[in-house]
């Protein structure tokens, strides 16, 4: 199934919202309605764009919705070693975009978030054993109070020095858009504090607590100095893309089968830009006018489909011949949306661009 259905499904799941058969069967055939024939676009994936995934947990089975088994693990990594992809650094993806340098085709990167131990015990055997680059984006809190279930610093340590990137996640792991500036700036600091003296080093990237972000988060954290930042929504990106509000592909237990990953590494970015609502943070206006502008032509634009996590399909009004407007009349929930949107590519492959919104109590 198309992309834009799975990972609606996967929408369901975080967001703890049950889905009805009938919700089901409807919107599987909306997608099979929007690309009759499965028949993808004609047009090569021109550009260079980069997927990375995201992990959290490893074989631990009493966390479903944030941890892959072993067996999901070994597989995924299987696939990266079969010589269709090139694995790189999170920091070289980013600079490589940054300066315009063209990347490898579907060049992929790997992240895990929050330092769980099974990090340390199950994943990084396995990505040492198969040479595969990786970041972990470390909250510092759990570490520094020796919470059990987490890693030490003096495992972190031995990672760093082996060469494994360490990103910046936070000191407590808190939703940033939430609290104040002073808070957030009390974060960073501690956690960059805690970075410098346990590791000696200073985190060039940085990953916001699920995902969550605003306007003025991103300004806080690029003030920091970091050079990029991720969230937890889905997409390919490219050097268009908003270095500070980046995508990954998010792994778990239910949404790790090798279809789905297969489909995850093998996307292209969907080349937006000129993005409404600029910010995230989602206030009075709900729902939001949302809307991109595509930075080069594609073909098969009338199979373009969005698609949001709180409502389904959403209605697209083109505007010219790069202008989209996503319309939906149902008001974002409180907490996390999302929005995807795909466009079918070459060789059975998707352009695929994904937002993630905050709208607070």
């Amino acid at each position: 199934m198309p992309g834009n259905y799975g990972d609606y499904m996967l929408f369901s799941r975080w967001m703890r919202r049950p889905f009805t058969a009938p919700l089901v069967t409807l919107l599987a055939g909306l997608v099979l309605l929007s690309y009759p024939g499965g028949a993808p676009a004609t047009e090569s994936a021109a550009g260079s764009s980069a997927v990375v995934i995201m992990y959290h947990r490893f074989g631990e089975a009493r966390y479903p919705t944030t941890n892959v088994t072993i067996e999901q693990f070994e597989a995924h990594l299987k696939e990266l070693k079969s010589g269709s992809y090139t694995v790189l650094p999170l920091p070289a993806i980013i600079k490589a975009l940054k300066n315009k340098t063209r990347l490898a085709d579907r060049t992929v990167g790997i992240s895990i978030d929050d330092a769980y131990l099974s990090v340390y015990t199950e994943a990084w055997p396995r990505l040492k054993k198969a040479g595969f680059p990786f970041t972990v984006f470390v909250a510092t809190d759990p570490v520094d109070q020796k919470t059990p279930g987490f890693m030490s610093w003096d495992q972190i340590k031995e990672m760093a020095d082996a060469g494994v990137t360490i990103g910046a996640h936070t000191g407590s792991h808190l939703h940033m858009p939430k609290v104040s500036r002073e808070k957030n700036l009390g974060e960073l600091d501690r956690s960059l504090k805690s970075y410098r003296e346990r590791l000696g080093l200073t985190p060039e990237i940085f990953a916001y607590p699920y995902g969550e972000s605003s306007l003025s988060v991103q300004a806080m954290v690029k003030d920091a100095g970091f050079i990029a930042a991720f969230g937890q929504h889905s997409g390919g990106f490219d050097a268009a893309a908003d270095r500070f509000d980046l995508p990954r592909f998010a792994m778990n237990e239910n949404y790790a089968g090798m279809s789905r990953f297969k489909l995850s590494v093998n996307a292209v970015a969907l080349p937006a830009a000129d993005l409404t609502p600029a910010d995230p943070l989602i206030g009075a206006h709900n729902p939001p006018a949302m809307g991109f502008t595509l930075t080069r032509g594609l073909k098969g634009l009338d199979r373009l489909a969005c698609f949001t996590s709180h409502a389904g399909r959403a209605r697209l009004e083109r505007l010219g011949e790069r202008r989209f407007e996503i319309r939906t009349d149902e008001p974002f929930p409180t907490g996390r949306t999302r929005v995807n949107c795909t466009l079918p590519g070459p060789d059975g492959r998707w352009h695929w661009f994904g937002r993630q919104f905050y709208r607070p109590q």
